[in-house]
Protein backbone atom coordinates (compact mmCIF):
# COMPACT_ATOMS: atom_id res chain seq x y z
CA UNK A 1 0.00 0.00 0.00
CA UNK A 2 2.70 2.22 0.78
CA UNK A 3 6.70 2.31 1.24
CA UNK A 4 8.65 5.29 1.92
CA UNK A 5 12.73 4.04 2.77
CA UNK A 6 13.30 1.19 4.72
CA UNK A 7 9.08 1.55 5.96
CA UNK A 8 6.64 -0.54 3.81
CA UNK A 9 2.99 -0.38 4.69
CA UNK A 10 0.41 -3.48 4.38
CA UNK A 11 -2.86 -4.20 5.06
CA UNK A 12 -2.83 -8.84 5.78
CA UNK A 13 -6.12 -10.59 6.06
CA UNK A 14 -5.47 -14.04 6.14
CA UNK A 15 -8.17 -16.28 4.92
CA UNK A 16 -8.93 -19.01 7.75
CA UNK A 17 -5.05 -19.89 8.19
CA UNK A 18 -2.36 -17.17 8.71
CA UNK A 19 0.79 -19.40 6.67
CA UNK A 20 3.44 -16.66 7.32
CA UNK A 21 6.81 -17.29 7.85
CA UNK A 22 9.47 -15.24 9.76
CA UNK A 23 10.58 -11.93 7.90
CA UNK A 24 13.92 -10.47 7.20
CA UNK A 25 13.38 -7.18 8.85
CA UNK A 26 11.31 -6.11 12.06
CA UNK A 27 7.36 -5.57 11.80
CA UNK A 28 4.74 -3.85 13.66
CA UNK A 29 1.26 -4.85 13.61
CA UNK A 30 -1.96 -2.70 14.30
CA UNK A 31 -5.15 -4.84 14.37
CA UNK A 32 -7.99 -3.20 12.70
CA UNK A 33 -10.75 -5.66 13.24
CA UNK A 34 -11.53 -9.14 14.29
CA UNK A 35 -10.06 -10.99 17.92
CA UNK A 36 -7.65 -14.00 18.34
CA UNK A 37 -4.57 -15.98 19.52
CA UNK A 38 -1.18 -14.47 18.62
CA UNK A 39 1.82 -17.04 18.75
CA UNK A 40 5.22 -15.27 18.48
CA UNK A 41 8.25 -17.28 19.59
CA UNK A 42 5.96 -20.39 20.97
CA UNK A 43 4.26 -17.82 23.25
CA UNK A 44 0.16 -17.46 22.90
CA UNK A 45 -1.28 -14.24 23.44
CA UNK A 46 -5.05 -12.78 22.96
CA UNK A 47 -5.41 -10.13 20.70
CA UNK A 48 -8.29 -7.77 19.92
CA UNK A 49 -8.53 -5.07 17.44
CA UNK A 50 -6.75 -1.38 18.30
CA UNK A 51 -3.69 -3.90 19.81
CA UNK A 52 -0.23 -2.95 18.80
CA UNK A 53 1.95 -6.14 18.32
CA UNK A 54 6.47 -6.17 17.30
CA UNK A 55 7.46 -8.95 15.96
CA UNK A 56 11.55 -8.65 15.82
CA UNK A 57 12.86 -10.04 12.33
CA UNK A 58 13.82 -13.99 12.14
CA UNK A 59 11.22 -14.79 14.95
CA UNK A 60 8.30 -17.06 14.37
CA UNK A 61 4.97 -15.78 14.74
CA UNK A 62 1.46 -15.90 13.28
CA UNK A 63 -2.30 -15.74 13.94
CA UNK A 64 -4.66 -18.05 15.12
CA UNK A 65 -8.14 -18.78 16.53
CA UNK A 66 -9.21 -15.43 14.60
CA UNK A 67 -12.51 -14.84 12.18
CA UNK A 68 -13.31 -13.88 8.64
CA UNK A 69 -13.25 -10.32 10.12
CA UNK A 70 -10.10 -10.35 10.98
CA UNK A 71 -7.16 -7.55 9.26
CA UNK A 72 -4.51 -5.62 10.49
CA UNK A 73 -1.91 -3.00 9.29
CA UNK A 74 2.01 -4.26 8.89
CA UNK A 75 4.76 -2.42 9.08
CA UNK A 76 7.63 -3.49 8.10
CA UNK A 77 10.98 -1.35 8.82
CA UNK A 78 14.39 -1.16 9.52
CA UNK A 79 17.77 -3.04 7.95
CA UNK A 80 17.54 -6.65 7.39
CA UNK A 81 17.98 -8.69 10.02
CA UNK A 82 16.61 -6.09 12.61
CA UNK A 83 17.45 -3.10 14.54
CA UNK A 84 19.03 -5.32 17.19
CA UNK A 85 21.36 -6.87 14.98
Amino acid sequence: MFSHGSLVVEIFKPEHVDRQHPHSRDEIYTVISGSGEFVIAGARRPFEAGEVLFVPAGVEHRFEKFGEDFATWVFFYGPEGGEAR
